[in-house]
């Protein structure tokens, strides 16, 4: 079995089976940290915008690997207290990456969507990783916001229905992310869970990606083209991260989650809320986003 194949088939395992492997797994990498590698590319986000798919796909090409037995580490969000050895234990050894019968080096790619969003993720990525390339997918804020209290109702971070859970928000995240910047450790359980329309302003975060990596290390994708049908998306990731040309499966959709239609005027109140962001985006990005065309 490829190896690039297991964090995708670890995935569909059923959780009881994941919770008892990832101690084994843990332990053993603790114990050979420093024999390990570090990443050398990210899926930093937005959540709920296929980060799950295109972490799969990734991990389908012959020449990557995620992490031992995970999508996600989240070390430079909520982990960071833990250090760079603690990070590196979840990843393959470097020997096992190595060239070999005329494969290629196998590079190393992390998914964790909270990256993009928290406020001190860029400056620790550029520190710990100087030569990292990042990803972004890009959604539809007003259905990412949606999607995304969807999925923390569900897993039972919001007990709100949508409408109130937006009309709460300015309240629940008042002062957090200042005091993120003032206190490194101080984990914000609304910022991280409750930020449906903050993190549809995606312009602040590319520009501060930017700021610490540099606008060349940074590829964004619209959630539209990684999933029209086709691996033309996939492909110009491949190329992006300079990795040679993967099997061109389509990329499927994951982690979808059932729930009603949002009222159209709530819709258009949120989209209206946008304008002056997506506006920016599109400057900055030098196309129009999908859901302003």
């Amino acid at each position: 079995m490829p190896r690039s194949t297991l964090p995708v088939l670890f995935h569909r395992m059923a959780v009881p089976a994941r919770r008892a492997l990832l101690p084994l797994a843990d332990g053993l990498g603790g114990m050979t940290s420093a024999a390990r590698a570090l990443p050398d590319f990210l899926v930093c986000g937005a959540q709920r915008s296929g980060t799950t798919s295109l972490f799969r796909s990734l991990c389908l090409h012959p020449a990557v690997t995620g992490p031992t037995l995970r999508k996600g580490v989240h070390f430079f969000d909520t982990g960071y207290r833990h250090g760079l050895d603690w990070y590196r234990a979840h990843f393959p050894t470097r020997v096992a990456l190595r060239a070999r019968r005329g494969r290629p080096r196998v590079r190393v790619v992390e998914s964790s969507p909270y990256y993009l969003f928290h406020p001190l993720a860029a400056e620790r990525i550029a520190r710990d990783l100087p030569d990292v390339r990042v990803v972004v997918v890009l959604r539809d804020p007003v259905e990412r916001a949606y999607s995304a209290h969807a999925h923390e109702s569900a897993r039972g971070f919001e007990t709100e229905p949508f409408a109130r859970a937006v009309e709460l928000e300015p309240r629940r995240l008042a002062g957090e992310e200042e005091r993120m910047v003032a206190d490194p450790e101080y984990l914000s359980y609304s910022h991280q869970h409750h930020g449906y329309l903050a993190r549809g302003h995606y312009v602040d975060q590319l520009v501060r990606l930017e700021k610490h990596l540099g606008r060349d290390r940074v590829h964004v994708v619209d959630h539209a083209d990684l999933f029209d049908g086709t691996a033309r998306a996939l492909a110009g990731i491949e190329r992006f991260l300079g990795l040679p040309p993967g099997p061109g499966i389509v990329p499927g959709r994951h982690n979808a989650r059932a729930r009603s239609g949002m009222p159209e005027g709530l819709r258009a109140e949120l989209a209206a809320g946008f304008a002056d962001s997506d506006a920016r985006l599109a400057a900055w990005w030098g196309r129009t986003p999908s859901w302003c065309a």
